[in-house]
């Protein structure tokens, strides 16, 4: 009886919150969890197949999501929290969402994106078969602190799930060193040298077994590449799932175990995601026909690479966190030949980490490049930000400062460049959106 009174009384919240036009996306859950503590337990056990928990620094929303196009593609019902609502009460709200009114969820898979800090959490109440980890980085510091503070959260929410499945990046030496003490692994990586050769902070650069200083034939970007360990031999595993013949004009390509995939995304670190799904889809037993006409019909989430049309003018428009994330979201700028004036939004609330010291280990002096016409600076610590972009000797006159989003915006949109790029952080995502589509319709 309890668990069925949580699941009405959180539809009934989920239900309010869509008439007030709020997301509400985690609030059905709190609510369910207060009146049926173990509901996730009951919900989650309804699931026919695999429950697949996705963990990552970045890229853990678009690899949930290729994940969920794919399972779909192929037919099959799926539980999934992939607006990104993350921790135990995103979770729970997602079975809530699945679920009848008398309490049963009627579903072949489960897939869900948890924070990497609360995972150790959920997994007090579900066991995933299958867990995808992306990658690790630095990430909110204040919440997180160091990357070993993150990595020890994960070994323990690992201790929880013994006989799943890992599907691990096995180019990042942090994210691969899980496989050494689990015995259930699979690695994706890149055996080719993409000739990126980015000047950023590496994270891991010792190895996690000895302490040993890694060497690197390359990297691909942050510290992902071909590393080794001189003294334990500790090195990249050889991938199960290797993309190669990669391709990045305008959308990137690649192949992976004799297919060839078109994914419709922008930005090399979209085929690691796509890797990640293809590893996790196979290991189901979904054919590679169903498993690449999945990825290719994918659809990237809110900021993740959305194009709008302002004024004529392509508008696109990225979500960045931390420094490995906004390395990314540069180098997607930098690959566009056109001029393009750049939008850079930046909070401080607490989903985005209250100290943005991190500022400064993002490699901004790329955006002194000639094709960067402009760059405005946004959000509360806009000033930070721009004082940020003057210490990269970028011209005063290329950088502007504008607290209304909405300004900033249009300042681009009115510059000389021929594109648009803006790159905010997580608290500007939704309400940057809706300033972009409510212009999109204004200039059509």
């Amino acid at each position: 009886m309890r668990k069925i009174l949580a699941v009405w009384a959180a539809k009934l919240a989920a239900a309010g919150a869509r008439l007030l036009g709020k997301n509400g996306s985690s609030t059905p859950g709190t609510i369910a969890l207060k009146i049926c503590p173990d509901i996730l337990t009951r919900l989650s056990g309804d699931i026919e197949k695999d429950i697949v928990a996705v963990w990552g620094t970045n890229g853990k929303t678009t690899t949930n999501n290729m994940i969920l196009t794919i399972l779909e593609n192929s037919g099959s019902t799926v539980v999934c929290n992939k607006v990104g609502s993350n921790m135990l009460s995103g979770v729970v709200a997602a079975f809530i969402n699945y679920a009848t009114l008398s309490g049963k969820v009627k579903a072949d898979y489960a897939c869900l994106e948890m924070d990497e800090a609360y995972a150790r959490i959920i997994l007090k109440y579900i066991t995933p078969t299958k867990i995808v980890i992306t990658n690790l980085f630095r990430d909110q510091m204040d919440r997180y602190g160091e990357i070993d503070t993150t990595i020890e959260y994960i070994r323990e929410a690992l201790s929880k799930a013994e006989d799943s499945l890992l599907v691990l990046n096995g180019d990042d030496p942090l994210t691969a060193s899980l496989g050494l003490e689990h015995k259930n692994t699979v690695y994706y990586g890149i055996s080719e040298d993409l000739g990126l050769n980015l000047n950023e902070t590496r994270e891991g650069r010792y190895c996690r077994r000895c302490g040993n200083e890694l060497k690197y034939d390359f990297y691909q970007y942050g510290q992902l590449g071909k590393y080794r360990c001189d003294k334990c031999g500790f090195k990249r595993p050889s991938p199960d799932y290797d993309g190669s013949r990669i391709t990045s004009e305008d959308y990137v390509s690649f192949d992976v175990k004799g297919a060839h995939v078109d994914l419709p995304c922008k930005g090399i670190y979209n085929i690691y995601n796509a890797l990640a799904a293809y590893a996790f889809a196979d290991k189901c037993g979904i054919s590679q026909e169903k498993i690449v006409d999945g990825l290719q019909k994918y659809k990237g989430q809110s900021g993740r690479m959305e194009e709008f049309t302002i004024k004529g003018k392509l508008v696109v428009f990225n979500l960045a966190k931390n420094p490995a994330s906004f390395n990314r979201s540069i180098s997607n700028v930098l690959a566009e030949k056109r001029t393009k004036d750049v939008v850079i939004g930046i909070n401080d609330n607490d989903p985005d980490g209250n100290d943005v010291s991190w500022l400064w280990d993002v490699d901004f002096e790329q955006l002194r490049d000639d094709s960067v016409t402009s760059c405005t600076a946004t959000g509360i610590r806009a000033k930070d930000m721009t004082v940020r972009l003057k210490y990269c000797d970028i011209p005063t006159d290329k950088i502007t400062t504008q607290a209304s989003v909405r300004d900033a915006v249009m300042n681009a949109v009115n510059g000389s460049g021929e594109r648009v790029y803006i790159v905010v952080n997580y608290t500007l995502l939704f309400s940057t959106k809706k300033i972009l589509q409510e212009l999109e319709e204004e200039y059509k």
